[in-house]
Protein backbone atom coordinates (compact mmCIF):
# COMPACT_ATOMS: atom_id res chain seq x y z
CA UNK A 1 0.00 0.00 0.00
CA UNK A 2 1.14 3.58 -0.51
CA UNK A 3 3.01 5.15 2.36
CA UNK A 4 2.27 8.27 4.41
CA UNK A 5 1.38 11.36 2.42
CA UNK A 6 0.18 9.42 -0.61
CA UNK A 7 -3.37 10.00 -1.85
CA UNK A 8 -5.26 7.97 -4.42
CA UNK A 9 -5.91 10.74 -6.96
CA UNK A 10 -9.10 11.20 -8.88
CA UNK A 11 -10.33 14.25 -10.65
CA UNK A 12 -11.84 16.01 -13.58
CA UNK A 13 -10.78 15.53 -17.17
CA UNK A 14 -8.33 18.44 -17.44
CA UNK A 15 -5.17 19.13 -19.40
CA UNK A 16 -2.60 16.61 -18.19
CA UNK A 17 0.31 17.65 -16.01
CA UNK A 18 3.38 15.58 -15.18
CA UNK A 19 5.79 15.48 -12.25
CA UNK A 20 9.13 13.78 -12.91
CA UNK A 21 11.19 12.64 -9.92
CA UNK A 22 14.68 11.97 -11.25
CA UNK A 23 16.94 9.93 -8.97
CA UNK A 24 20.38 9.98 -10.53
CA UNK A 25 21.98 6.53 -10.65
CA UNK A 26 19.09 4.87 -8.75
CA UNK A 27 19.64 1.14 -9.16
CA UNK A 28 16.79 -1.31 -9.87
CA UNK A 29 18.56 -3.90 -7.71
CA UNK A 30 18.19 -1.53 -4.76
CA UNK A 31 14.92 0.28 -5.37
CA UNK A 32 12.96 -2.71 -6.72
CA UNK A 33 14.62 -5.51 -4.77
CA UNK A 34 17.05 -5.00 -1.90
CA UNK A 35 15.32 -1.96 -0.37
CA UNK A 36 11.79 -2.77 -1.51
CA UNK A 37 10.38 -3.33 1.98
CA UNK A 38 12.00 -0.11 3.23
CA UNK A 39 10.31 2.14 0.64
CA UNK A 40 6.56 2.16 1.27
CA UNK A 41 5.88 5.28 -0.80
CA UNK A 42 7.78 4.26 -3.91
CA UNK A 43 6.59 0.68 -3.46
CA UNK A 44 2.99 1.83 -3.19
CA UNK A 45 3.40 4.02 -6.26
CA UNK A 46 4.93 1.13 -8.22
CA UNK A 47 2.02 -1.12 -7.25
CA UNK A 48 -0.28 1.20 -9.23
CA UNK A 49 2.03 2.07 -12.12
CA UNK A 50 3.62 0.94 -15.33
CA UNK A 51 6.97 -0.34 -14.05
CA UNK A 52 10.19 -1.49 -15.66
CA UNK A 53 13.89 -1.09 -16.01
CA UNK A 54 15.12 1.67 -18.27
CA UNK A 55 18.05 0.88 -20.54
CA UNK A 56 20.37 3.86 -20.58
CA UNK A 57 22.37 5.21 -23.48
CA UNK A 58 25.95 4.41 -24.49
CA UNK A 59 27.79 5.42 -22.41
CA UNK A 60 25.52 5.12 -19.36
CA UNK A 61 26.81 8.29 -17.70
CA UNK A 62 24.90 11.23 -16.15
CA UNK A 63 26.07 13.42 -19.01
CA UNK A 64 24.94 12.50 -21.67
CA UNK A 65 22.12 10.33 -20.25
CA UNK A 66 19.79 13.04 -18.92
CA UNK A 67 20.26 15.07 -22.11
CA UNK A 68 19.43 11.97 -24.16
CA UNK A 69 16.35 11.33 -22.03
CA UNK A 70 14.87 14.80 -22.39
CA UNK A 71 15.81 15.56 -26.00
CA UNK A 72 15.08 12.04 -27.26
CA UNK A 73 18.27 12.16 -29.31
CA UNK A 74 21.14 9.62 -29.06
CA UNK A 75 24.61 10.67 -27.87
CA UNK A 76 26.12 10.54 -31.34
CA UNK A 77 23.59 13.02 -32.68
CA UNK A 78 24.09 15.26 -29.65
CA UNK A 79 27.88 14.90 -29.89
CA UNK A 80 28.07 14.08 -26.18
CA UNK A 81 30.17 11.10 -25.07
CA UNK A 82 30.65 12.03 -21.42
CA UNK A 83 31.27 15.12 -19.34
CA UNK A 84 34.80 15.71 -20.65
CA UNK A 85 35.67 15.72 -24.36
CA UNK A 86 38.83 15.97 -26.41
CA UNK A 87 39.05 19.19 -28.40
CA UNK A 88 39.33 18.25 -32.04
CA UNK A 89 42.62 16.51 -32.80
CA UNK A 90 44.50 18.01 -29.85
CA UNK A 91 46.71 15.78 -27.72
CA UNK A 92 46.10 17.78 -24.54
CA UNK A 93 43.17 20.19 -24.86
CA UNK A 94 39.63 19.29 -23.89
CA UNK A 95 36.26 20.81 -23.17
CA UNK A 96 33.52 20.16 -20.64
CA UNK A 97 29.90 19.63 -21.58
CA UNK A 98 27.49 22.40 -20.58
CA UNK A 99 23.91 23.27 -21.41
CA UNK A 100 25.27 25.09 -24.46
CA UNK A 101 26.57 21.75 -25.77
CA UNK A 102 23.00 20.48 -26.18
CA UNK A 103 21.59 21.89 -29.38
CA UNK A 104 18.46 19.75 -29.59
CA UNK A 105 15.24 20.94 -27.93
CA UNK A 106 14.23 19.27 -24.68
CA UNK A 107 10.72 18.28 -23.67
CA UNK A 108 10.27 21.58 -21.80
CA UNK A 109 11.27 23.51 -24.93
CA UNK A 110 8.47 21.80 -26.88
CA UNK A 111 6.06 22.58 -24.06
CA UNK A 112 7.20 26.19 -23.96
CA UNK A 113 6.57 26.51 -27.68
CA UNK A 114 2.99 25.50 -26.98
CA UNK A 115 2.69 28.11 -24.22
CA UNK A 116 2.81 25.55 -21.42
CA UNK A 117 5.07 26.29 -18.42
CA UNK A 118 7.69 24.02 -16.85
CA UNK A 119 9.75 23.93 -13.68
CA UNK A 120 13.11 22.15 -14.07
CA UNK A 121 15.40 21.66 -11.06
CA UNK A 122 18.89 20.20 -11.37
CA UNK A 123 18.63 18.38 -14.70
CA UNK A 124 22.09 18.14 -16.30
CA UNK A 125 23.73 19.65 -18.14
CA UNK A 126 22.08 22.63 -16.47
CA UNK A 127 24.80 25.28 -16.53
CA UNK A 128 24.58 27.95 -17.72
CA UNK A 129 20.86 27.94 -16.98
CA UNK A 130 18.98 28.22 -20.24
CA UNK A 131 15.85 30.39 -20.44
CA UNK A 132 12.68 28.32 -20.50
CA UNK A 133 8.98 29.10 -20.42
CA UNK A 134 8.80 28.77 -16.66
CA UNK A 135 11.42 28.41 -13.94
CA UNK A 136 14.75 26.55 -13.90
CA UNK A 137 17.44 25.82 -11.29
CA UNK A 138 20.93 24.72 -12.36
CA UNK A 139 22.56 21.33 -11.85
CA UNK A 140 25.67 19.96 -10.16
CA UNK A 141 28.08 21.29 -12.81
CA UNK A 142 27.32 24.91 -11.82
CA UNK A 143 30.59 26.54 -10.65
CA UNK A 144 30.59 28.13 -7.18
CA UNK A 145 29.41 31.71 -7.13
CA UNK A 146 27.80 31.64 -10.57
CA UNK A 147 24.15 32.42 -11.35
CA UNK A 148 22.02 29.28 -11.28
CA UNK A 149 18.40 30.23 -11.95
CA UNK A 150 16.00 31.34 -14.63
CA UNK A 151 14.64 33.90 -14.26
CA UNK A 152 17.63 35.47 -12.46
CA UNK A 153 15.43 36.86 -9.69
CA UNK A 154 14.56 33.31 -8.65
CA UNK A 155 18.04 32.95 -7.13
CA UNK A 156 17.32 35.57 -4.45
CA UNK A 157 13.97 33.92 -3.78
CA UNK A 158 15.70 30.56 -3.23
CA UNK A 159 18.41 31.98 -1.00
CA UNK A 160 15.83 33.77 1.13
CA UNK A 161 14.22 30.36 1.60
CA UNK A 162 17.25 28.11 2.26
CA UNK A 163 20.33 30.31 2.50
CA UNK A 164 23.15 28.81 0.45
CA UNK A 165 21.76 26.53 -2.27
CA UNK A 166 24.07 23.54 -2.74
CA UNK A 167 24.15 22.08 -6.25
CA UNK A 168 26.53 19.25 -5.25
CA UNK A 169 28.88 17.90 -2.59
CA UNK A 170 32.49 16.68 -2.99
CA UNK A 171 32.05 12.91 -2.92
CA UNK A 172 35.45 11.39 -3.75
CA UNK A 173 36.78 12.14 -0.28
CA UNK A 174 38.19 10.12 2.60
CA UNK A 175 35.99 11.60 5.34
CA UNK A 176 32.79 9.74 4.50
CA UNK A 177 31.04 10.74 7.73
CA UNK A 178 31.36 14.45 6.93
CA UNK A 179 30.25 13.70 3.37
CA UNK A 180 27.10 12.02 4.67
CA UNK A 181 26.21 15.11 6.71
CA UNK A 182 26.77 17.31 3.64
CA UNK A 183 24.69 14.98 1.50
CA UNK A 184 21.64 15.28 3.73
CA UNK A 185 22.11 19.02 4.06
CA UNK A 186 22.27 19.47 0.29
CA UNK A 187 19.19 17.32 -0.30
CA UNK A 188 17.15 18.93 2.47
CA UNK A 189 17.80 22.39 1.04
CA UNK A 190 16.90 21.23 -2.44
CA UNK A 191 13.68 19.60 -1.23
CA UNK A 192 12.59 22.86 0.40
CA UNK A 193 13.08 24.52 -2.97
CA UNK A 194 11.21 21.71 -4.73
CA UNK A 195 8.19 22.05 -2.42
CA UNK A 196 8.25 25.83 -2.76
CA UNK A 197 8.32 25.83 -6.56
CA UNK A 198 5.82 22.98 -6.79
CA UNK A 199 3.25 24.96 -4.84
CA UNK A 200 3.94 28.55 -5.92
CA UNK A 201 4.83 28.45 -9.63
CA UNK A 202 2.71 27.53 -12.63
CA UNK A 203 3.68 24.28 -14.35
CA UNK A 204 2.46 21.58 -16.67
CA UNK A 205 5.81 19.77 -16.45
CA UNK A 206 7.71 19.65 -13.16
CA UNK A 207 11.10 17.92 -13.00
CA UNK A 208 13.32 17.53 -9.95
CA UNK A 209 16.60 15.66 -10.42
CA UNK A 210 18.42 14.57 -7.26
CA UNK A 211 22.18 13.95 -7.60
CA UNK A 212 22.40 12.68 -4.01
CA UNK A 213 21.58 9.07 -4.92
CA UNK A 214 24.58 8.97 -7.23
CA UNK A 215 26.88 10.45 -4.60
CA UNK A 216 25.66 7.98 -1.97
CA UNK A 217 26.44 5.01 -4.22
CA UNK A 218 29.94 6.19 -5.02
CA UNK A 219 30.76 7.00 -1.40
CA UNK A 220 29.17 4.17 0.61
CA UNK A 221 28.70 1.06 -1.55
CA UNK A 222 31.61 -0.90 -0.07
CA UNK A 223 30.16 -0.57 3.43
CA UNK A 224 26.80 -1.98 2.30
CA UNK A 225 27.90 -4.80 -0.01
CA UNK A 226 29.57 -7.93 1.44
CA UNK A 227 30.69 -8.92 -2.07
CA UNK A 228 32.52 -5.65 -2.66
CA UNK A 229 36.28 -6.35 -2.95
CA UNK A 230 36.97 -3.62 -0.37
CA UNK A 231 34.05 -4.37 1.93
CA UNK A 232 34.42 -3.23 5.53
CA UNK A 233 32.32 -5.58 7.73
CA UNK A 234 30.38 -3.96 10.53
CA UNK A 235 31.18 -0.41 9.46
CA UNK A 236 29.03 2.34 11.03
CA UNK A 237 28.11 3.47 7.49
CA UNK A 238 26.82 0.04 6.46
CA UNK A 239 23.25 1.37 6.24
CA UNK A 240 24.08 4.80 4.81
CA UNK A 241 22.67 4.10 1.34
CA UNK A 242 19.57 2.34 2.66
CA UNK A 243 18.89 5.16 5.12
CA UNK A 244 19.26 7.78 2.41
CA UNK A 245 16.79 5.92 0.16
CA UNK A 246 14.37 5.73 3.09
CA UNK A 247 14.75 9.45 3.67
CA UNK A 248 13.99 10.19 0.01
CA UNK A 249 11.02 7.84 0.13
CA UNK A 250 9.47 9.78 3.04
CA UNK A 251 10.12 13.10 1.28
CA UNK A 252 8.61 11.83 -1.95
CA UNK A 253 5.51 10.83 0.01
CA UNK A 254 5.14 14.43 1.18
CA UNK A 255 5.56 15.71 -2.36
CA UNK A 256 2.92 13.34 -3.71
CA UNK A 257 0.51 14.71 -1.13
CA UNK A 258 0.97 18.19 -2.63
CA UNK A 259 0.12 17.23 -6.19
CA UNK A 260 -3.04 18.02 -8.12
CA UNK A 261 -5.35 15.02 -8.25
CA UNK A 262 -4.90 14.40 -11.96
CA UNK A 263 -1.09 14.75 -12.12
CA UNK A 264 0.90 11.99 -13.78
CA UNK A 265 4.01 10.93 -11.85
CA UNK A 266 7.18 9.55 -13.40
CA UNK A 267 10.06 8.22 -11.29
CA UNK A 268 13.13 7.56 -13.39
CA UNK A 269 16.90 7.23 -13.17
CA UNK A 270 19.38 7.88 -15.93
CA UNK A 271 21.37 4.68 -15.33
CA UNK A 272 22.02 2.20 -12.55
CA UNK A 273 24.92 1.36 -10.26
CA UNK A 274 26.91 -1.62 -8.98
CA UNK A 275 30.06 -2.39 -7.03
CA UNK A 276 33.38 -1.30 -8.50
CA UNK A 277 35.92 -4.11 -8.77
CA UNK A 278 38.85 -1.80 -9.45
CA UNK A 279 40.41 0.34 -12.14
CA UNK A 280 42.26 -0.84 -15.24
CA UNK A 281 45.17 1.37 -16.28
CA UNK A 282 44.47 1.59 -19.98
CA UNK A 283 47.49 3.74 -20.80
CA UNK A 284 49.87 1.51 -18.86
CA UNK A 285 48.48 -1.36 -20.92
CA UNK A 286 48.97 0.60 -24.14
CA UNK A 287 52.57 1.31 -23.10
CA UNK A 288 53.15 -2.41 -22.52
CA UNK A 289 51.61 -3.15 -25.93
CA UNK A 290 53.99 -0.71 -27.63
CA UNK A 291 51.12 1.48 -28.80
CA UNK A 292 51.87 4.40 -26.46
CA UNK A 293 55.52 5.42 -26.21
CA UNK A 294 56.86 7.64 -23.41
CA UNK A 295 60.06 9.64 -23.69
CA UNK A 296 60.41 9.32 -19.92
CA UNK A 297 58.29 7.50 -17.38
CA UNK A 298 56.81 9.81 -14.74
CA UNK A 299 58.03 9.17 -11.19
CA UNK A 300 54.42 9.32 -9.97
CA UNK A 301 51.01 8.77 -11.57
CA UNK A 302 49.99 11.68 -13.80
CA UNK A 303 47.31 12.20 -16.44
CA UNK A 304 48.48 11.12 -19.87
CA UNK A 305 48.13 14.74 -21.00
CA UNK A 306 50.89 15.67 -18.53
CA UNK A 307 53.24 12.82 -19.51
CA UNK A 308 56.16 13.13 -21.93
CA UNK A 309 54.72 11.18 -24.85
CA UNK A 310 56.75 10.46 -27.95
CA UNK A 311 54.05 11.16 -30.48
CA UNK A 312 56.37 10.27 -33.37
CA UNK A 313 56.17 6.62 -32.23
CA UNK A 314 52.72 6.48 -30.58
CA UNK A 315 49.75 4.91 -32.36
CA UNK A 316 47.09 5.10 -29.64
CA UNK A 317 46.37 6.53 -26.19
CA UNK A 318 43.38 6.58 -23.89
CA UNK A 319 41.32 8.45 -21.36
CA UNK A 320 40.00 7.18 -18.05
CA UNK A 321 36.55 7.34 -16.50
CA UNK A 322 33.63 4.94 -16.24
CA UNK A 323 34.74 3.68 -19.65
CA UNK A 324 37.90 4.05 -21.71
CA UNK A 325 38.10 6.32 -24.72
CA UNK A 326 40.82 5.29 -27.16
CA UNK A 327 42.23 7.78 -29.64
CA UNK A 328 44.39 6.97 -32.66
CA UNK A 329 47.33 9.10 -33.76
CA UNK A 330 46.23 9.46 -37.37
CA UNK A 331 48.43 10.95 -40.08
CA UNK A 332 46.84 14.11 -41.45
CA UNK A 333 44.52 14.46 -38.47
CA UNK A 334 46.78 14.71 -35.41
CA UNK A 335 49.74 17.08 -35.56
CA UNK A 336 52.29 14.26 -35.34
CA UNK A 337 50.05 11.46 -36.59
CA UNK A 338 51.71 8.27 -37.80
CA UNK A 339 48.80 5.88 -38.52
CA UNK A 340 47.83 6.05 -42.19
CA UNK A 341 44.08 6.66 -42.51
CA UNK A 342 43.73 3.49 -44.57
CA UNK A 343 45.23 1.51 -41.66
CA UNK A 344 42.77 2.80 -39.04
CA UNK A 345 40.13 0.05 -39.49
CA UNK A 346 42.74 -2.69 -39.10
CA UNK A 347 44.22 -0.99 -36.04
CA UNK A 348 40.75 -0.67 -34.53
CA UNK A 349 40.01 -4.37 -35.07
CA UNK A 350 43.40 -5.43 -33.71
CA UNK A 351 43.19 -3.26 -30.58
CA UNK A 352 39.60 -4.32 -29.95
CA UNK A 353 40.60 -7.99 -30.11
CA UNK A 354 43.49 -7.47 -27.71
CA UNK A 355 41.39 -5.42 -25.27
CA UNK A 356 38.68 -8.09 -25.17
CA UNK A 357 41.34 -10.66 -24.30
CA UNK A 358 42.68 -8.78 -21.25
CA UNK A 359 42.00 -10.76 -18.03
CA UNK A 360 41.17 -9.26 -14.66
CA UNK A 361 43.69 -8.92 -11.85
CA UNK A 362 43.22 -12.58 -10.86
CA UNK A 363 43.72 -13.83 -14.41
CA UNK A 364 40.01 -14.57 -14.96
CA UNK A 365 38.38 -13.48 -18.23
CA UNK A 366 36.66 -10.10 -18.33
CA UNK A 367 33.44 -9.47 -20.25
CA UNK A 368 34.85 -6.44 -22.03
CA UNK A 369 32.95 -4.65 -24.77
CA UNK A 370 34.80 -2.62 -27.42
CA UNK A 371 33.13 -0.67 -30.20
CA UNK A 372 33.63 2.27 -32.51
CA UNK A 373 31.04 5.06 -32.12
CA UNK A 374 29.74 4.43 -35.63
CA UNK A 375 28.76 0.90 -34.57
CA UNK A 376 26.31 2.21 -31.95
CA UNK A 377 25.14 5.57 -33.23
CA UNK A 378 23.37 6.28 -36.53
CA UNK A 379 25.20 9.63 -36.57
CA UNK A 380 28.55 10.54 -35.00
CA UNK A 381 28.96 14.25 -34.37
CA UNK A 382 31.42 16.27 -32.36
CA UNK A 383 34.67 15.07 -30.81
CA UNK A 384 34.10 11.34 -30.58
CA UNK A 385 36.78 8.83 -29.55
CA UNK A 386 37.97 6.23 -32.03
CA UNK A 387 37.08 3.33 -29.72
CA UNK A 388 34.92 3.02 -26.61
CA UNK A 389 35.75 0.31 -24.07
CA UNK A 390 33.59 -1.04 -21.22
CA UNK A 391 35.91 -3.13 -19.05
CA UNK A 392 34.28 -6.24 -17.61
CA UNK A 393 30.72 -5.17 -18.27
CA UNK A 394 31.53 -1.75 -16.72
CA UNK A 395 32.64 -3.33 -13.41
CA UNK A 396 36.18 -1.95 -13.82
CA UNK A 397 36.77 1.76 -14.27
CA UNK A 398 39.31 2.97 -16.78
CA UNK A 399 42.31 4.70 -15.16
CA UNK A 400 43.94 7.12 -17.59
CA UNK A 401 47.01 7.96 -15.52
CA UNK A 402 50.53 6.68 -16.24
CA UNK A 403 53.50 6.35 -13.93
CA UNK A 404 52.16 3.64 -11.62
CA UNK A 405 54.88 1.56 -9.90
CA UNK A 406 56.04 -1.23 -12.16
CA UNK A 407 53.68 -0.13 -14.91
CA UNK A 408 50.78 -1.76 -13.03
CA UNK A 409 47.66 -2.46 -15.02
CA UNK A 410 45.30 -2.95 -12.08
CA UNK A 411 44.38 -0.64 -9.22
CA UNK A 412 42.25 -1.54 -6.23
CA UNK A 413 40.94 2.01 -6.12
CA UNK A 414 40.00 4.76 -8.56
CA UNK A 415 42.94 6.94 -9.64
CA UNK A 416 41.05 10.24 -9.23
CA UNK A 417 39.81 9.80 -5.66
CA UNK A 418 38.01 7.21 -3.51
CA UNK A 419 35.09 5.55 -5.26
CA UNK A 420 33.04 2.46 -4.38
CA UNK A 421 30.64 2.13 -7.32
CA UNK A 422 30.46 2.17 -11.08
CA UNK A 423 27.56 2.77 -13.40
CA UNK A 424 25.31 0.05 -14.72
CA UNK A 425 23.22 -0.01 -17.89
CA UNK A 426 19.70 -0.09 -16.42
CA UNK A 427 17.93 2.59 -14.43
CA UNK A 428 14.39 2.55 -13.04
CA UNK A 429 11.08 3.51 -14.60
CA UNK A 430 7.79 4.01 -12.71
CA UNK A 431 4.92 5.83 -14.44
CA UNK A 432 1.77 6.44 -12.41
CA UNK A 433 -1.42 7.55 -14.12
CA UNK A 434 -4.21 8.31 -11.64
CA UNK A 435 -6.77 7.54 -14.36
CA UNK A 436 -5.57 3.96 -14.45
CA UNK A 437 -3.94 2.75 -11.23
CA UNK A 438 -3.09 -0.77 -12.47
CA UNK A 439 0.37 -2.28 -12.10
CA UNK A 440 1.79 -3.19 -15.47
CA UNK A 441 5.16 -4.81 -16.00
CA UNK A 442 6.95 -3.20 -18.94
CA UNK A 443 10.16 -5.23 -18.91
CA UNK A 444 12.92 -2.98 -20.21
CA UNK A 445 12.17 0.36 -21.83
CA UNK A 446 14.68 2.41 -23.79
CA UNK A 447 15.87 5.83 -22.67
CA UNK A 448 15.12 7.14 -26.17
CA UNK A 449 11.43 6.34 -25.61
CA UNK A 450 11.08 8.67 -22.61
CA UNK A 451 10.83 12.02 -24.43
CA UNK A 452 8.27 10.84 -27.02
CA UNK A 453 6.26 9.14 -24.26
CA UNK A 454 6.15 12.32 -22.18
CA UNK A 455 5.21 14.45 -25.17
CA UNK A 456 2.38 12.08 -26.08
CA UNK A 457 1.11 11.91 -22.49
CA UNK A 458 1.00 15.71 -22.35
CA UNK A 459 -0.84 15.96 -25.64
CA UNK A 460 1.99 17.33 -27.77
CA UNK A 461 3.02 16.03 -31.19
CA UNK A 462 6.11 13.83 -31.28
CA UNK A 463 8.75 15.25 -33.67
CA UNK A 464 9.47 12.97 -36.60
CA UNK A 465 13.24 13.09 -36.00
CA UNK A 466 13.05 11.36 -32.61
CA UNK A 467 14.25 7.75 -32.99
CA UNK A 468 12.30 6.53 -29.94
CA UNK A 469 8.61 5.64 -29.80
CA UNK A 470 5.95 6.53 -27.24
CA UNK A 471 5.44 3.56 -24.94
CA UNK A 472 1.72 3.83 -25.56
CA UNK A 473 2.35 2.95 -29.19
CA UNK A 474 3.50 -0.49 -28.10
CA UNK A 475 0.83 -0.97 -25.47
CA UNK A 476 3.03 -0.02 -22.52
CA UNK A 477 1.27 3.02 -21.09
CA UNK A 478 -1.66 5.24 -21.86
Amino acid sequence: MPGPGFRIPFGADVRRRLVVIGLDCAAPALLFDRFRDDLPVLGGLAARSAVGRMRSCDPPITIPAWAVMWTGQPPGRLGLYGFRHRRGASYTDGWLATSQSVRAPAVWDHLGGAGRPSVVIGSPPGYPVRPIHGHAVGCFITPPGRPYTHPPALQAEIEALVGEYRVDVPFRVEDRGALLDSLYDMTARRLRVVRHLLTTKPWDFFHWMEIGTDRAHHAFWKFMDPEHPRHVPGHPLATAIRDYYRYLDREIGELLGLLPDDALVLVVSDHGAKRMKGAFCVNEWLVAQGELVLRRRPDRPVPVEAAEVDWSRTRAWGWGGYYARIFFNVAGREAAGIVPPAAVPALARDLAERLRAVPDASGAPMATTVFAPGERYPEVRGDAPDLMVYFDDLSWRSAGTVGHPGGAWYLDENDTGPDDAVHDYDGVFILYDPRDGRRRELGTVDILDIAPTVLELLGLPVPADLPGRPLGARGGVG
